[in-house]
Formats: structure tokens, sequence, C-alpha cells
């Protein structure tokens, strides 16, 4: 559907995207994510058209950026982050004036305002002036006009940012169930957000993708690296340690006890790909220890994140 390559943007002598690649799927639900300043607006501004980029390459279908801009504008729908509304506009009449931008005659124009007004939850504003909306609502008034033209690919910068909880929540259902029939490309550096809502994330950092696959494949490629926590009692550390350091995978074993307890909480570093658990459950058994608690932890997307995008 959409083929990126060697994308690159100046701004004067500052490279804000950094020769960049990315194949995104039909029906795919993409999330770019990255810290502030990362390239994230600028990498949407160029597909969508609206920024002419310094170096490389933007197919859309068969459509290229450059001679085919015009035609890739028709395919897409665009909501910035902060949102192009008219805020003196009542919101039926707001959405009634995109539908006559995009030439949508009379029958099929109310009939799309009503499918929308539904799909964005609109229907109980759409008398009211946009200006006294809240932000959560005007979020949902640019979603209806990115979608006027029942675009095939959808581009969100930063949807969510400003809404609070729940309308966190309310957003990201319309974005899934848009994401049924439409190709999705979304910013975000809200990591718990792009998680729950998108099937691909790509990663960028000072202009480049420094990953991109699915969150999970991401967290097994990001290293091999665990922890495993477990509470001991009737158990000398030293003899622990020593018995432990026989299973394969172990790099550290820590005793992080505060020092006026009785029990060990002993943090276990594992680099392997194998689950190593069962070989320490056994020396535990058969040590006879008293075994209070066990627990496993992976990295996070929001530890990888950090790792990938600290300052160098």
């Amino acid at each position: 559907m959409i083929h990126v390559e060697n994308l690159t943007r100046y701004y004067d002598d500052f490279c804000a995207v950094d020769g960049i690649h990315l194949d995104i799927q039909k029906g795919e639900i993409l999330g770019l994510l990255g810290p502030n300043g990362a390239g994230k607006t600028t990498t949407l501004r160029m597909l969508t058209g609206y920024l002419q980029p310094t170096a490389g390459q933007i197919r859309v279908k068969d459509f290229t950026i450059g001679p085919d801009t015009l035609e890739i504008k028709k395919r897409i729908g665009y909501l910035p982050e902060s949102a192009p509304l008219y805020h003196d506009m009542i919101v039926y009449d707001y959405l009634n004036y995109v539908a006559d931008i995009r030439e949508l005659k009379n029958e099929q124009k109310l009939s799309r305002i009503h499918e929308l007004a539904q799909l964005c939850a609109l229907s109980t504003v759409m008398h009211k002036t946009i200006g006294e909306l809240s932000k959560g609502f005007k979020q949902r008034v640019g979603l209806a006009h990115a979608l006027m033209n029942d675009p095939e690919i959808l581009v969100l910068d930063e949807p969510t940012s400003g809404l609070d909880p729940n309308q966190i929540v309310e957003i990201r259902e319309i974005i899934r169930k848009i994401g049924r029939e439409k190709t999705i490309i979304l910013s975000t550096h809200i990591l718990s957000e792009a998680e729950a809502t998108c099937d691909r994330i790509a990663i960028i950092h000072q202009g480049k993708i420094v990953a991109d696959a699915s969150t999970q494949s991401i967290k097994q490629s990001a290293g091999r690296e665990r922890t495993i926590y477990i509470t001991l009692d009737n158990a000398d550390f030293a003899a622990v340690r020593q018995s432990l350091e026989t299973v394969g995978g172990i790099v550290r074993i820590e005793n992080i006890a505060p020092s006026d307890t009785n029990f060990l909480e002993i943090k276990i570093s594992v680099q392997s790909d194998a689950d190593i658990r069962k070989d320490i459950y056994r020396i535990i058994r058969q040590a006879d220890w008293l075994l209070l608690e066990f627990r496993q932890e992976t990295q996070t997307l929001e530890h990888i994140f950090r790792e990938l995008t600290l300052e160098n």
C-alpha cells in the first residue's frame, strides 16, 4: 500500500528525518513512536504530501509523491496534532462545510455526516459550537473531518494528546473500529497507547528508524535479558548463590533484602533463550528452602523505548 524509501528532510542544516525506509500494508495500524523532536510529525507531513522531502521516495499504491501528490491526497485523511477547526461554527455546519469542500452531493453528504456522527460519537453535540466542546469532542470532530471522503489511508498525529484517560479509551476504540477497513498511521509518544492500538510499531529517534516490528517481536529481539526474583526463608545467601551458579544463563545473583529482615530477597539476572525457572525451582526444592515468592520480569516496551532513544 505505502512504500517509503530513503526518506530524508532537512531544515537548513538540521536533518529532521534521515533516510528512513518503511513498507506499510493495507489494513495495518502502524504506530510511529518517538520522543519529542524525533521526526514523527515531519515524517507524517511528508507522507501526506504537505511537506516536500529533501530526498527519497514515497509511493502510495501506484502513485508517487511529487508528480502524483494530488492523487495521493485524495486517498488520505489527515488529522494534525492540533485539529484545524473553526471554533465559532456549529458541529453540523462545520461537517457540512467539509463535505462541500470534498464535493459530496446532497444525498451522499447527509448520509455521510450521519454515518460519521455515529462512528465518532458526535450525535449529542451536532448542534453545539465547536468552541464550547471538550478537547475529546474536538478531536472527534477533527477525526470526522479526516474521514469525510472515506479515505483508504488515515494519518493521525498524536490523536490522544491532551486527552483524559476516558477520552483516550474512546478515541482508541474509534481508531480500532476504523482500522478494520482502513490503513492507519498514527504517531504517539504514549507507549501504552501504541501497544493497545497498533498492529505494528516503528520507533524513530533522531530522524532514524531504530526498531520496526510488532510489539512482541520488538520485546523479543531487544535482548535476552530478564530478571527473576525469589524470596526464601531458611536459607543462607552464600549457599544459595553457590547452587544457582550451576544453572546456565545466570549472569548475576544479588541479595536485595534489607539488612533488618530474616528473609533472603534474591535478584537473578538472566541472559538465555531457555526458560531456566524449572532448574531454579528444582534446586530450591532439593535444598528444602522455603519459597515465599518467585516471579520473572521481562523487558517492558517502556524500557526498550528508553534504551533505543536515549541521547548518545
